[in-house]
């Protein structure tokens, strides 16, 4: 295992497979697919409500029906009760291109023209298919569908441009339908009886009657490309909704067969999906470009307005930065859309505005893509001026000015800063100060100027004076950094010159030399250290106030593309194009730990508590999270779970954090852990924070009331016992009830009772029958794992888990020796839970308030028996040192309040 372990990965809404719908009570539902997962969202918020596990391949067709997820990948097709697969279908020898939900049933269809059909009921019993039709060999099968009231007959499309009418039942074909001499590319069922909509991939839609296989209206897109998706409203009005691979998407009104609107700029990619509501004036639609938008036909003139909206980067991000304490992240990417993805939540992610895009584009007539800024090439960003002004600022491919923004409100800024406006030159490098004043842009000409973010005035040039030119480099400005106290400000050319300025003053302090062409730079404020980056391939470390290099390190085979140094300035991170991403340790100047991926890693962020770690990659939209696990570990070394100079294939997280390898992986590093080889031979996982204890979680009164029980008992015992109804018959037997009326037994059940009762206490004396709590506790021994049985108490009512602890008590002891009887190896297992989950430190106001009724109960037991007295020495020494380790940490925290409480300031 190394430091950082793969997480889950964000940004991803949607990608190329139309999505499913469904319907459960009021409220509606749509499955999508995420590459390899699928993701659930609520349709009345396009809340995310469920994400799906992750599959071998790629989701390349998807169905559901209430709680069942149909995913086909490959081959194979998986099926999903909710998250939790159930079964998996394998009859297909090709790859599965369409999943079609026909009632009870699911109808896959292959590339080769084979069509299965399961029965998804009592999935358990049976997991092969209950027919299946083998279509002719010219006949390649594009779509498929369902015509209503058409009793068990589809209608599949071909690419070849004919359509043919099944009997799923006698597995025979009743018709064939000539087509238009164009793919078939997707069709939908109409409102009207035997009216379906066929779209093309020559761009037309047919109205087509099956019935009498005539013609009814053709409608032909004006842009070029396939009709890729058709839906018919069913609020009403007569509407066809059709959308292209232009990403357009058109509004047809069936009633006067003429086009009604189109939605020009819906979508940046091809139109995967289109879904009218039941009865609703609400149209969803899905792309390529990784979003999902719901549009509402409510206006006066019929044009639908966008109504919500869930999307990502439509592009690979190229810049990542953490924000707001590591709860957010900035990205910018090549999609022209700069970013803020929540980590906690996913529904505060949102793409930050630039300024009534969408009405600027209508008004020009030009693509929204025309109307916004060019992509970001670099960016910084300072909280401590969050609410005051603009506090992020973005340089863009070839343009010669940089944007500011206001995070607090998500918006452009109103400043634009136009360094050398008289010769303007593209902007390569920008840094915000520090104390978020000040924003320093660097240019492709060697042009550095400083401005002030509140007014967005130019407040001074950096120049040297001793160069050939009256500029700060004679080269483009690669990077630029700023100290934590506004006194030195350092800048890179791409030639290889550093420089250390004056911040106030703007005149050279030092320089250095590199030797050859710098790709980028990262500065450490807390510890004064700069990285700098060449073509070399050496990541070399300078000190900026000694103006000498301190560290120089080498591994990488191809050009490196970020780096980024930890908050406390001990660790540096880089990528590189050969895949890989090492840790360097500044202090000991060495490689502590190196991961490889598949897809190489273009740019990367840690956050502020180093506990995650942000990456982005070649042509993936989303962006990577990896959990770092030294944080979480009980490890006191490194060395003890990096890898060193060894570098580790490591898969990228995907979108669903499943636990199951995770797990796996934490049992190496806790096996070195000196403190998990404490006095017991149990092992567990012990992923705490050192010297620290991890509490129960549970409610106060449920621990509170154990120890407590026999003064709650007390108080709650009756002042008078219950009283025998005065009319109650004389010859049969009764009981009293709180609601006052007379309860009869049956006849001969005191009786039986009394049998009853005797044969138990003999089963419970003799131990034939143990109950689950004893089960538990032995099976928890034996597989040195004592996980179950804690929450298995845990889930015990305070008076249950008193009862089970005083059956176990010795009451006679003339029938068998002490040292045979099994309630003795009860007590002495719980002992050793006791000492194990003592020395692990978890669960400890429980285990404490448990441990104080065990005591109470078979103190005098444990006095008696040699062999649990030994057990009882082990469990007051490791209680005496845990216990001396809490309160060291209540007396250090009670002398800091107390210190501060008498504090003047």
């Amino acid at each position: 295992m190394g430091i950082f372990e793969p997480f889950r990965a964000i940004g991803y809404t949607t990608s190329s497979v139309p999505f499913s719908v469904q319907r459960l009570g009021t409220e509606t539902f749509v499955t999508v697919s995420v590459g390899k997962a699928f993701q659930i969202y609520n349709c009345a918020k396009l809340s995310l409500v469920l994400v799906g596990p992750q599959l071998p391949k790629k989701i390349r067709a998807l169905a559901s029906y209430r709680d069942y997820t149909f995913a086909a990948y490959g081959n194979d097709i998986a099926v999903f009760k909710r998250a939790h697969q159930v079964a998996t279908w394998s009859s297909h020898n090709a790859k599965v291109n369409s999943l079609l939900l026909f009632g009870e049933h699911i109808l896959s269809v292959d590339i080769e023209g084979n069509l299965f059909i399961w029965a998804f009921k009592g999935i358990d019993q049976n997991l092969s298919p209950v027919g299946h039709i083998t279509l002719e060999n010219n006949f390649s099968p594009s779509c498929i569908m369902h015509p209503d009231t058409y009793l068990n007959k589809v209608i599949i499309g071909s690419q070849e441009g004919p359509l043919q009418l099944w009997n799923i039942s006698t597995k025979k074909k009743l018709y064939e339908f000539k087509g238009w001499k164009s793919s078939i590319c997707s069709f939908v069922s109409s409102p009207a009886l035997d009216v379906v909509a066929v779209g093309c991939a020559d761009g037309k839609i047919h109205v087509h009657n099956i019935r009498y296989d005539e013609e009814l209206v053709t409608f032909a897109h004006s842009t070029r490309g396939a009709v890729t998706a058709l839906s018919f409203s069913t609020d009403g009005q007569p509407l066809l909704a059709s959308g292209g691979s232009s990403g357009v998407i058109s509004i047809w009104n069936l009633e006067k067969r003429r086009l009604q609107s189109v939605i020009r700029d819906a979508h940046d990619g091809s139109i995967l999906s289109l879904h009218f509501f039941v009865n609703e004036p609400v149209l969803m639609s899905s792309s390529s470009d990784n979003s999902i938008k719901m549009w509402i036909f409510d206006t006066s003139d019929g044009d639908p307005r966008l109504l919500r909206f869930r999307s990502g980067h439509s592009a690979p991000p190229q810049c990542i930065r953490f924000y707001a304490n590591g709860r957010h992240i900035l990205s910018a990417g090549q999609d022209r859309a700069f970013r803020l993805f929540s980590v906690i939540q996913d529904q505060q992610s949102r793409e930050l505005s630039q300024r009534h895009v969408s009405k600027r584009a209508k008004k020009m007539r030009m693509k929204e893509e025309e109307i916004k800024l060019k992509p970001v090439i670099a960016f910084d960003c300072a909280e401590i001026r969050e609410r005051d002004w603009c506090n992020v600022v973005t340089c863009h491919m070839d343009t010669a000015q940089a944007y500011v923004w206001r995070l607090q409100n998500f918006v452009l800024g109103e400043h634009i800063l136009k360094p050398r406006p008289e010769n303007p030159s593209p902007v390569k490098a920008c840094a915000i100060s520090a104390c978020g004043n000040f924003a320093i842009l660097g240019t492709a000409d060697g042009w550095i100027e400083r401005f002030n973010l509140q007014s967005g005035m130019s407040r001074g040039s950096y120049v040297d004076t001793s160069g050939r030119r009256s500029f700060a480099h004679d080269g483009e400005v690669v990077g630029i950094a700023c100290d934590s106290t506004n006194t030195l400000m350092i800048s890179a050319g791409y030639h290889g010159d550093i420089k250390v300025w004056n911040f106030k003053g703007r005149d050279v302090k030092s320089r250095w030399e590199i030797g050859c062409s710098v790709v980028k730079i990262v500065y450490n404020r807390l510890n004064g250290l700069l990285a700098v980056v060449a073509d070399d391939l050496i990541i070399r470390l300078f000190d900026v106030v000694a103006s000498r290099i301190v560290r120089k390190f080498e591994g990488h085979t191809d050009r490196v593309t970020d780096m980024c140094f930890s908050e406390d300035g001990k660790w540096l991170l880089s990528s590189s194009m050969d895949g890989s991403l090492r840790v360097w340790d500044v202090i000991l100047a060495r490689q502590i730990d190196a991961l490889h991926v598949d897809v190489s890693i273009t740019a990367l962020s840690l956050s502020p508590n180093m506990d995650v770690l942000a990456t982005a990659h070649v042509d993936q939209n989303g962006v990577y999270l990896w959990v770092n696990q030294s944080m979480f570990s009980g490890a006191s070394k490194v060395d003890s779970y990096a890898s060193g100079k060894e570098v580790v294939s490591v898969k990228l997280p995907s979108v669903s954090s499943t636990k199951g390898s995770q797990d796996e992986d934490f049992d190496e590093p806790i096996a070195e852990n000196p403190q998990a080889k404490d006095a017991s031979a149990f092992t567990t996982r012990d992923l705490q924070i050192p010297d620290l204890v991890t509490l129960s979680l549970l409610p106060k009164s449920q621990w509170q009331s154990l120890i407590n029980l026999d003064i709650i008992k007390e108080r709650n015992k009756p002042i008078e016992p219950p009283k025998k109804p005065e009319r109650a018959p004389f010859f049969l037997p009764s009981v009293p009830s709180l609601s006052g009326d007379i309860l009869f037994k049956p006849s001969g059940s005191a009786e039986e009772e009394a049998k009853g009762d005797e044969v138990e206490d003999t089963r419970i004396k003799s131990g034939l029958a143990p109950s689950q709590f004893v089960q538990l506790l032995h099976s928890s021994a034996e597989m040195k794992n004592f996980s179950a049985f804690t929450d298995y108490i845990k889930s015990l009512s305070p008076s249950t888990l008193d009862m089970e602890l005083r059956m176990l008590q010795i009451v006679d002891d003339d029938e068998q020796e002490p040292e045979k009887r099994p309630e003795l190896f009860s007590i002495e297992l719980l002992l050793d839970y006791f000492i194990q989950e003592t020395s692990c430190r978890n669960n400890f106001d429980f285990v404490q308030a448990v441990i104080k009724v065990f005591l109470k109960i078979h103190g005098e037991t444990i006095r008696c028996q040699s062999r649990l007295q030994d057990k009882a020495r082990k469990l007051l020494d490791i209680q005496s040192k845990t216990w001396q380790k809490v309160e060291n940490l209540f007396q250090s925290t009670s002398c800091v309040v107390a210190f501060l409480s008498n504090s003047r300031f």
